[in-house]
């Protein structure tokens, strides 16, 4: 898994390429409460180049929405493929995360 982050405007975008698993999760969490630490209180995370999260990538995406949510800030998603959305639907997180089909749709619910 890589990531890049971007900004537009005060959102931080942050890409996800590859697979988000037990092995690298660690890595988007700290780039996340790095951002926030850094002052960024709207965060995008970009799935449109991964095709699979397993159970401890997802909790890691609760913590952080959590976190954020502490801080006044907020965690969205967007780009979620067939599989990942139907994911978020059967374990309900799609009622916890705002997730939006693309990246400007995203980018406009802020």
């Amino acid at each position: 898994m890589s990531l890049q982050v971007t900004k537009h405007g005060d959102i931080v975008i942050i890409d996800v390429d590859g697979q988000l698993i037990v092995g690298n999760r660690q890595e988007l969490k700290q780039r996340v409460l790095d951002e926030a630490e850094g002052g960024a209180r709207r965060i995008l995370i970009d799935f449109a180049k991964t095709a699979y999260i397993d159970s401890s990538g997802l909790g890691v995406l609760v913590s952080l929405a959590k976190r954020l949510r502490e801080l006044g800030g907020d965690l969205r998603l967007a780009n979620l493929n067939d599989d990942l959305q139907t994911l978020f639907e059967l374990t309900k997180l799609d009622s916890l995360f705002q997730i939006a089909d693309t990246r400007e749709r995203a980018l406009e619910s802020f």
